[in-house]
């Protein structure tokens, strides 16, 4: 009876193990930022109006793992890809990156970061797409982060607080993930 039941087990982890496979094999790269962000064709889904717009806010505050990108920056590629390839124009989209706690390391130079950081071209890549990034001020005094330690155009705002604060006023909505 044990034996059936290992065996019944191994059968079903290899089953959830392939059913997983089977799903990221549906992620493609996507139109805009090529090597991150991949997205899945969804049938059916609603289809978003010609002139759509989005001012949409995000929030990292945890740091990646150790040689990887933050995920969150690469939910933010994902993001711009789902909306372009479902045909809103790269300019009716403005996205804000909100960085506090530990994920401000990730938006410093190789120097301060220790070594080459892996998240230096995806975040050039998001800038150049109009992403902009700001860095709260408390987290970065926490963490003995200075401007002069942060990546090019990386904004240092007084807190985490304050930067959403002024970017609901500016329109933004909080993408909660």
């Amino acid at each position: 009876m044990k034996n059936i039941t290992l065996t019944l087990f191994a059968l079903a982890l290899i089953f959830v193990a392939s059913a997983i496979r089977a799903d990221e094999t549906a992620f493609k790269p996507g139109p805009l930022v090529k090597d991150y962000g991949a997205i899945a064709a969804v049938e059916g889904v609603e289809k978003l109006p010609p002139d759509m717009k989005f001012k949409v806010a995000m929030d990292a505050s945890k740091r990646s793992e150790k040689d990887k990108v933050n995920p969150v920056f690469d939910r933010v590629a994902r993001f711009l890809n789902m909306h372009v390839a479902a045909g809103v124009p790269a300019e009716n989209i403005k996205l804000a990156v909100v960085i506090h706690g530990s994920a401000v390391v990730d938006v410093t130079n190789d120097a301060r970061y220790g070594s080459a950081n892996p998240n230096a071209e995806l975040v050039k890549i998001l800038q150049s797409h109009g992403v902009e990034f700001i860095v709260c001020g408390q987290a970065a005094a926490y963490h003995g982060v200075v401007m002069a330690d942060l990546m090019p155009d990386i904004r240092l705002s007084l807190s985490a607080m304050t930067a959403h604060a002024i970017l609901q006023q500016q329109g933004y909505t909080l993408n909660p993930w």
